[in-house]
């Protein structure tokens, strides 16, 4: 949708000017990853992993905001690529824990790249600093709601 041509009543709210946004950053960042033979869900939990250490399935899936199905498709194709290992947890063998391998690292070192040139292309009419007090303000936002969730 060309949001130049929509009402000005609708382009005067900002909900809709976020959500207008949020459907173009979901898709540039899958059509970069996708280039990159990887999809949103495997750069969020390689990232996940990286900064919080080795998890359990469901902990991974609450941390990431995943359905529980799409956590489990999700870790078998990065362990298949070799990503991720997974192993019983030695304290609950009904539950697997996850840890990031060195290629999964490596990898996720590469796909910072690719995100960072979708965030490039989706602000590029804004400034470095515009582009962080974007950032800020958003979290902002972001932060609250999740405080009174």
């Amino acid at each position: 949708m060309d949001t130049r041509s929509a009402p000005g009543r609708l382009r005067s709210l900002t909900s809709w000017l976020i959500n207008q946004n949020a459907v173009t950053a979901r898709n540039l960042v899958a059509a970069h990853l996708a280039g990159a033979a990887t999809r949103r869900y495997h750069y969020s939990m390689l990232a996940a992993l990286d900064e919080f250490g080795p998890a359990s399935q469901a902990d991974l899936g609450r941390r990431c905001g995943l359905d529980r199905s799409d956590v489990t498709a999700c870790v078998t194709d990065l362990a298949e690529r070799e990503w991720i290992e997974r192993a019983p947890d030695p304290l609950d063998k009904r539950r697997n824990i996850v840890r990031l391998t060195k290629a999964g690292l490596k990898h996720l070192r590469a796909l910072d790249r690719v995100v960072a040139d979708a965030q490039d292309e989706l602000l590029e009419p804004l400034s470095a600093a515009e582009r962080a007090q974007l950032n800020e303000l958003l979290t902002r936002v972001a932060d609250h709601h999740a405080a009174t969730a």
